[in-house]
């Protein structure tokens, strides 16, 4: 059985950076919760899975080249065939002016808007303040609903004060309300209803669907930038 590719998309600017730190904890949750028979589907069971984390602040002049001329450099291609090809996304950004940074931006805008339809995505940020958590739901989900991928319900979300005070149990905890996740029927995406379905229907057995429903089941916090 081919294991999951699982990538992180991480926007912070910092090196080292709390965004990739939430990146890197959100990435390791889900490998154990695959490894301790999460990642089966409805019926249990264990999945390996490959983990890669994209740093963007590495790629910030190619994205802005391709912005300008349309045209994305080797680096720049190859993340995106990494995320366009992934069987989950984890999209992890600094929150700056109630809003994701524009280089998370930018990096959506390069990629072709139908890449990522019936894509299983777990958003993330970080920020000072618990109080621009807002924009997980006013600003992020909106981006990746209109791109037509399958939004986990539970996003994860860190301030600076949440930094070694149990974001780990948090991170057990988000386990139940995203076990169900899994692509709904293609009708969906054309009246642009994407939901997330239970598991009252099965998946086929190793099929994407069954293996992702799982793939986010696991969580953490973090802040900075």
């Amino acid at each position: 059985m081919k294991p999951l590719k699982l990538v992180a998309v991480s926007a912070g600017l910092g090196q080292p950076s709390s965004t990739r730190l939430l990146a890197d904890r959100l990435t390791d949750a889900t490998s154990h919760h695959l490894a301790s028979g999460g990642g089966g589907g409805c019926e249990g069971g264990t999945r390996a899975v490959e983990i890669r984390v994209i740093e963007l602040r590495d790629l910030a002049t190619d994205i802005a080249n391709n912005l300008v001329t349309g045209f994305p450099g080797a680096a720049l291609r190859e993340a995106i065939e990494a995320v366009t090809g992934a069987d989950g996304l984890i999209a992890v950004t600094p929150i700056f002016t109630a809003s994701y940074s524009g280089l998370f931006k930018s990096f959506f805008d390069v990629i072709d808007n139908t890449a990522l339809v019936g894509k299983p995505v777990l958003i993330a940020a970080t920020g000072g303040t618990a109080r621009h958590s807002l924009a997980l739901e006013h600003a992020m989900r909106p981006l990746f609903v209109y791109l037509r991928a399958l939004v986990v319900p539970t996003a994860v979300y860190a301030a600076s004060e949440d930094w070694g005070t149990g974001g780990d149990t948090r991170t057990d905890g988000l386990a139940g309300p995203v076990r169900s996740i899994r692509p709904p029927p293609s009708s969906a995406f054309s009246n642009g209803s994407v939901g997330p379905p239970t598991c009252a229907g099965p998946n086929p057995p190793g099929s994407k669907a069954d293996d992702c429903e799982h793939a986010f089941a696991q969580g953490d916090a973090d802040d900075g930038y």
